[in-house]
């Protein structure tokens, strides 16, 4: 019979998993990374519900400031997790998307979501 390896939950069978300390290329880290900040998962949030222009992110998130919006705006975009849309016309104005990789976030938010849920 052949040896099968045996994966315990949360423990990849994977060399990256095997560090002694954190590492840029490990997936959970870079996982992390583009989720780093306060408010950067309520604006994925609302990413993941549908396109929105900045202005509409603020009605959504009214105690978000437009410094920390415009900054987790700039960092979703250079992570690759959302792009930017400028739309013809005046005045100037700019839609917000997540790519597909950025959609894949969404269970990733409800993992989250649900681990807090039951030990919160």
């Amino acid at each position: 019979m052949a040896h099968q390896t045996v994966i315990r939950p949360g423990l990849p069978d994977d060399p990256r998993a095997a560090v002694a300390a954190p590492a840029e290329d490990c997936p959970v880290e870079i996982a992390l990374a583009a989720l780093r900040g306060r408010w950067t998962t309520l604006v994925v949030r609302e990413l993941l519900k549908g396109d929105r222009g900045y202005g509409e992110l603020r009605e959504l998130l009214p105690a978000l400031s437009d410094k920390v919006l415009s900054d987790r705006l700039a960092h979703l975009v250079a992570v690759g997790v959302a792009e930017r849309h400028r739309l013809p016309g005046r005045p100037v104005r700019t839609r917000y998307a997540l790519t597909p990789r950025g959609r894949e976030l969404g269970p990733v938010l409800q993992a989250l979501w649900d681990w807090g849920s039951r030990h919160g």
